[in-house]
This record gives structure tokens, C-alpha cells and sequence, in this order.
């Protein structure tokens, strides 16, 4: 964080129509101790700040061209920058992060950010590098639980301290932490924003269908992770049992009209299709899954439309396909950077590109 100080006094000074030499007599301090200060080269002696602040008739604060909003801003952009950068797999993000975390050391959202930037984010850690950053870790969970007050940062450390503990082998202690400090299903915000509401009423249906067609996408992408993950499962079998189901769901869709099954339907196909282009798989599984799922989001998006499911900005932003292939025609994985060069691939992305 640049201090301003410098350029401030000597705003200041102007604006009150002083010389140099005048603040200097008033301070009791050389003129040329004035001059460095006012080109930056040094700062006045923090017994000075107070005086100065009183002499110009400003905060300390003000004095010191530090503004908190326009601070926090600036903080809130640079981790807008930072996680594009994660989601392009820009080998460049965990340096950013790390910079960022040097200038920012007490902002809390800079702090998990670069938690979770040392063991290679929130899922697949390593192992070695939990145990190898366990002391900065900790040191780091220690002044989120002491001092933020934003929930969902504090659970984040309450999780990397299951993630230390499980990483030293200690993994019942790691799942006790987690029951203690952790919500269940039962106390999530979206249950009891559907206990706000008395059963017969149409704010009511309203949340139970947007907590069903969360629970929805949610359990699709766990069944799927459940299929394509077990090693012990031959590859093809793996994918071919994942598009069994996603024809299934398709197939329910298509005969009932169900958005339950439309939002089932784009979860597991977008997942496969991700974790597909995402870890090598072959391409011709790439080429008949990636046809399915960018053919279905039309149709989705239309059930969505027509049922008043969500606001218009939150479908577009669910189903913006654009949004997706400009990810992809961006991202910096290795896998989808040779992609890139499959003519093959190029001309299915062309089609879908709108």
C-alpha cells in the first residue's frame, strides 16, 4: 500500500498558502526535512502525525491518504483479478496471491485466499504441502478464528484445520472438528429460508423448488464424481456408466418437462464433459459429450424461462454457454491448451459459439 503522505502535506500546504519554511518553523523541523518529505524520499517521525493532522485540519487518516472504502475496493478488484486467473489455470495466480497477501497481510478474504493458494486450493490437496506450510497455516486459521467475523471465513479455517489434522494422520480428529464447527444439512441457510414460510403458502413452494433443484445439481455431481473417480472401475466403464445416467435424465426431461431433471441433467453432463477436457480424457469421448451437453442448454434455458424459476441476470449467468467457451478458448490447462490444436475440437466449439 502506497502512503501518500508526502503528496498530501504539500497539498495541504498550498491550500493553506504556506512555504515550506513556514510548516517547517511550526513543526520545529528543518525546511529541507519538509522538502524530502513533500518529494517522498522520507516520512515524518510518527510523533509529527498528530501535530500535522491538527495544524492542517484533518484526520490522521486523511493525512495519511488512507481511505478505507477505496482500499477495500481496490482489495475486492485484485481478488476479482485473482480468481480469474485460478479459473484460466494461470500458473501466475499463486504469485499474484502471494504478492497480494504481502501488501494486505490483515485483510481476511486476501489471507484464506492465499490459505487455501499453499496446498493447492480447497479440494486434491497435497498432503506435503499441508505439512510443510502447517506452521503458517495454523498461524493463519489463529487470527481468522481470533479476530473476523465473516462466517464463511471462519468455517474456512475450522477446514483447514480438519485438513492438518487429517494430513497428520489424524483424521477422527478431523471429522470430530468438523461436526463441532460445521453446519449440517439440516441448519443450511436454504433450510431455513424454507422455514420461513408457512407450507401452503407460494413463497413458500417457491423455496422448497429452488432448494430441490439445488439439491438436484448437487447430488448429479456427487453421483458423478462417485463413478469417475473409482479407479478400480475401468475408464470406458466409467464414462459409459455416467452417460447412461445423463441419458436417463435427459429422457425424463424430455417426457415430463421437469426442471428437476433439466437441472440434474446439465450438472452431470457439464461435469463430465469439465473433468473430461480438465484431465486428458480420450477425444472422441471429449467430441460425443461435449455435443450433448452444449445441445441441452437451450433447452434447459427454455424450461427455465418458462417456469419463472429465477430472475432472467441468474438463468443467463447459469446458461451463458459464451461464458463457458470463452473459458475455454482462454484457459491455460495443458490438457485444453493441446485441445486447441484438434481441428476436430476447434469446429464443435465454432458451432456452439454464439
Amino acid at each position: 500500500m502506497n502512503l501518500l503522505i508526502g503528496e498530501n502535506i504539500k497539498n495541504l500546504r498550498k491550500a493553506k498558502d504556506i512555504t515550506q519554511e513556514q510548516l517547517s518553523v511550526a513543526m520545529n523541523v528543518t525546511c529541507a526535512a519538509v522538502s524530502k518529505w513533500e518529494r517522498g524520499e522520507t516520512f515524518p517521525d510518527i510523533t509529527l502525525l498528530q501535530p500535522l493532522a491538527f495544524y492542517f485540519g484533518v484526520s490522521v487518516d486523511e493525512l495519511l491518504g488512507y481511505n478505507e472504502e477505496k482500499i477495500k475496493r481496490q482489495i475486492g478488484e485484485q481478488m476479482d483479478e485473482y480468481y480469474r486467473l485460478c479459473r484460466n489455470g494461470d500458473i501466475n495466480a499463486i504469485e499474484f496471491i502471494a504478492n497480494l497477501y504481502t501488501e494486505y497481510p490483515n485483510d481476511y478474504r486476501v489471507m484464506n485466499a492465499y490459505m487455501w493458494s499453499l496446498v493447492g486450493d480447497m479440494a486434491d490437496n497435497d498432503t506435503n504441502a499441508i505439512l510443510k506450510n502447517e506452521d503458517e497455516l495454523n498461524t493463519i486459521c489463529d487470527q481468522l478464528l481470533l479476530s473476523c467475523t465473516d462466517e464463511n471465513l471462519r468455517h474456512q479455517a475450522w477446514n483447514m484445520r480438519g485438513k492438518i489434522l487429517h494430513a497428520k494422520g489424524r483424521t477422527d480428529e478431523a471429522l470430530k472438528t468438523y461436526r463441532e464447527h460445521m453446519n449440517n444439512w439440516y441448519q443450511t441457510a436454504e433450510q431455513k429460508s424454507e422455514q420461513l414460510f408457512q407450507k401452503d403458502t407460494p413463497e413458500f413452494l417457491h423455496q422448497v423448488k429452488l432448494n430441490t433443484y439445488e439439491l438436484a445439481s448437487f447430488c448429479a455431481d456427487k453421483f458423478h464424481k462417485s463413478v469417475f473417480f473409482d479407479k478400480s472401475i475401468p475408464y470406458e466403464k466409467r464414462i459409459a456408466r455416467i452417460e447412461v445416467f445423463a441419458d436417463s435424465v435427459t429422457a425424463l426431461r424430455k417426457e415430463t418437462g421437469e426442471f428437476f431433471w433439466a437441472v440434474m441433467e446439465r450438472s452431470v453432463k457439464w461435469r463430465l464433459f469439465n473433468d473430461l477436457i480438465h484431465r486428458g480424457g480420450e477425444i472422441t469421448d471429449i467430441l460425443r459429450v461435449g455435443e450433448s451437453m452444449f445441445s441441452c442448454y437451450d433447452d434447459i434455458k427454455a424450461i427455465a424461462v418458462k417456469e419463472n424459476i429465477y430472475e432472467q441476470e441468474k438463468i443467463n449467468k447459469l446458461y451463458n454457454i459464451n461464458h463457458y467457451i470463452s473459458y475455454i478458448l482462454s484457459s491455460q490447462n495443458p490438457h485444453i491448451v493441446a485441445l486447441r490444436k484438434n481441428d476436430d475440437f476447434v469446429r464443435m466449439i465454432d458451432r456452439y459459439n454464439k
